[in-house]
């Protein structure tokens, strides 16, 4: 700790008793660590390795030669808005926060759930999608691949990413720091290997269109026009680059959180997007034939790694890889449970007063952690067994799962626009862009979640559109018969003051000092 530090961390908790809130979660992580956490969640050995058939069992190369770059600028977009806002309003949870100070009650409501369950089934998504790949880079180990084994192994994953969380922000700080080392390593190891096993450096490849919807793709995507083979493709950055609102919900563990939190999220999409190019372009320039790839299907990574590359070694790549999707999922925990402590300490969730209790020993929202952990791990058991129109609920639920997320992102986003520099956002924090930047940024935001929207309702996905409607008709009816007279959202005003009190024994409950 720098002897300025302990000064630091005291404007940290004003800024937070100004905002209604007792420090009860210890704040311990620094930038590095912040960043870590969201380009964890990021994680490009797993989004951008288990999605990768929608690129190349889609428009091919180009897919990825701009697919990606310009699938990370629309999420950059959303990043950049979110720093500004959570350099203002640095507090857990800080989406739901956003959207009720910018706001009010239900806009924060709406906006929680959104992102709620977004965190939720994306935690059941990446644990699933690790058994998938753990799966298909370990055969021999002779496990078969079923819905029993599916849940005993996500049961064993999800429960010790609970457990670590349960013990303390350090031990997952640790272990989400060492996950940023990680990921940076291993994918340039990736990206070394495969362009030494590559038959040639063609770059042309990584801007040819070829529409491999259909057959042609493994039936990835039905038959479509070009536009759409590679506008759907935009969902492989844009699905993979999420997450990165790990930052805001750990704010209150964060030193310097004004500064660190902005600079964490930003440079957590700048850094996914950059090593993510490397890696996807030059496992692009390793295929062998680009038609015969899009053929394979979801099973193009192991496919193309089994034709090039020699069995230790991919096996070492395997297992790296393989650690950071457990890490991913780790730090994911971290972000749904102080996401569910942020809105119960609000009221915000039945049973909210166990939920928004903190361990005097470990500083952890432990009954939040483990509910987080629990919903995922029964969303997927239980939308496994279910099927809609012959589809599993378990896919169709997942396509609404970044969908939620990124409505989670916008509104705030957007009321934001329109509260700058009011009453309701009267003061911007260190991390500021001005006025005419966040206005652009803002409105591309908007721009770009119309995109999202329509590219990922489109079939085989177009059941999510029924999913998001509903949700949205279900969430108004419950506001409106249930919860508007009851929810009064974060404190305002002089219910700040009012507080006070109920701040000092919360903080002496858990043994704070500062």
């Amino acid at each position: 700790m720098s002897s300025t530090e302990p000064k630091v961390v005291d404007e940290d908790v004003k800024v937070l008793h100004s905002m209604g809130y007792a420090q009860e979660l210890s704040r311990r992580m620094h930038t590095f660590s912040n960043f870590a956490i969201s380009f964890s969640i990021i994680c490009i050995l797993s989004g951008g390795i288990n999605s990768l058939a929608q690129a190349t069992s889609g428009s091919g190369g180009i897919g990825i030669g701009i697919g990606w770059p310009l699938g990370c600028l629309v999420s950059g977009v959303f990043a950049i808005c979110m720093a500004q806002i959570s350099s203002a309003y640095p507090t857990a949870g800080g989406l739901y926060h956003w959207g009720s100070i910018l706001g009010n009650r239900f806009t924060g409501w709406l906006t929680a759930w959104f992102n709620l369950l977004g965190l939720i089934t994306v935690l059941g998504a990446i644990n699933a999608g690790t058994w998938t790949f753990f799966e298909g880079a370990f055969p021999n180990l002779g496990i078969e691949n079923n819905l029993t084994n599916q849940t005993i192994f996500l049961a064993i994953i999800t429960g010790g990413m609970a457990l670590i969380n349960h013990y303390g922000i350090g031990l997952t700080m640790k272990l989400t720091d060492f996950s940023g080392y990680l990921i940076f390593g291993t994918s340039l190891a990736l990206a070394a290997v495969c362009l030494i096993f590559a038959p040639s450096w063609d770059f042309s490849r990584l801007f040819t269109f070829h529409n491999y919807s259909g057959d042609a793709g493994g039936g990835v995507w039905p038959s479509v026009s070009n536009s759409w083979v590679f506008l759907l493709g935009l969902l492989l950055p844009i699905y993979t680059i999420t997450g990165y609102d790990a930052s805001a919900h750990t704010s209150e563990e964060t030193v310097d959180a004004a500064r660190s939190v902005p600079k964490g999220m930003v440079s957590s999409v700048l850094w996914s997007a950059v090593f993510g190019f490397i890696m996807l372009g030059a496992f692009v320039l390793m295929i062998p034939n680009m038609d015969e790839a899009a053929k394979q299907g979801w099973n193009v990574f192991f496919w193309a790694l089994d034709q090039r590359v020699p069995g230790g070694l991919k096996e070492a790549l395997y297992l790296a890889i393989f650690v950071s999707q457990l890490l991913c999922g780790l730090a994911t925990v971290t972000s749904a449970s102080r996401m569910i402590f942020a809105f119960a300490r609000d009221g915000g969730l039945p049973f909210s007063k166990s939920l928004a209790k903190v361990s005097p020993k470990h500083r952890t929202p432990v009954n939040a952690i483990w509910t987080g952990g629990i919903l995922s791990w029964l969303f997927v058991w239980g939308a496994s067994l279910v099927s809609i129109a012959g589809t599993s609920a378990y896919t169709i639920v997942v396509s609404c799962t970044v969908i939620f997320l990124f409505f989670s992102f916008v509104i705030p986003i957007a009321l934001g626009f329109f509260a700058y520099g009011t009453s309701k956002w009267p003061k911007m924090g260190p991390w500021n862009i001005g006025r005419p930047l966040y206005s652009l940024f803002a409105i591309l935001s908007v721009l770009s979640m119309i995109l999202i929207f329509v590219i990922g309702v489109q079939p085989p996905n177009d059941w999510a559109l029924n999913i998001t409607v509903g949700f949205v008709v279900l969430t108004g009816l419950i506001w409106f018969l249930l919860e508007r007279n009851r929810f009064q959202g974060p404190p305002i005003g002089d219910m700040i003051a009012k507080r006070q009190a109920e701040i000092r024994a919360a903080e002496a409950a858990v043994g704070e000092t500062h």
